[in-house]
């Protein structure tokens, strides 16, 4: 596997990963509007790259098939990075590659980004992501009840580290 930045281009091959609205929560958090579209996809990597200097990247297989997502930053006052939007192409589950992407997304923070440690959120409601994010290396550093509403269920935000 190899990480690379995002290019415009692979926004089609993203756009099929997730199909269900639940799904799609789980993984942006309702910040893009569902069914995913590039328009919308676009504003909100815009808006992450202003606000927070977020830079997107995609997994790929020794092929070049794009399989996974994720935006990463650094907040220089802290230099403590931050995983956002990771997703995995749902064809290509329970392969490892989610867990691959990361270990190479974590030494990218640690070894070239420099960062001292990298945080990410996730769902609670989303074991199978908390429990990728374990085998990595993440421990559980707070847990907020109720933080995040989808339809009538009351999500909590389960905010993990790994340090160098």
């Amino acid at each position: 596997m190899r990480i690379r930045p995002y290019r415009k281009k692979d926004f089609e091959v993203i756009s099929k990963w997730i199909t269900e609205e639940r799904a799609h929560a789980l993984w942006c958090a309702n910040l893009i509007p569902f069914p995913l579209e590039k328009k919308g996809f676009d504003e909100l990597l815009a808006e992450a790259e202003e606000r927070f200097g977020d830079s997107p990247f995609v997994a790929t297989t020794e092929e070049g098939k794009v399989v996974g997502f994720f935006c990463f930053s650094v907040n220089i006052s802290t230099n403590e990075g931050m995983f956002k939007f990771v997703v995995i192409d749902n064809s290509e589950r329970n392969k490892g590659y989610g867990c691959e992407m990361l270990k190479l997304a974590v030494k990218y923070a640690f070894e070239i980004a420099k960062a001292d440690a990298v945080q990410l959120n996730v769902f609670p409601e989303n074991p199978c992501a908390k429990k990728c994010y374990e085998k990595v290396g993440f421990q559980e550093r707070t847990m907020t009840k109720g933080a995040f509403r989808y339809k009538e269920e009351a999500w909590g935000r389960c905010n993990m580290v790994i340090r160098r």
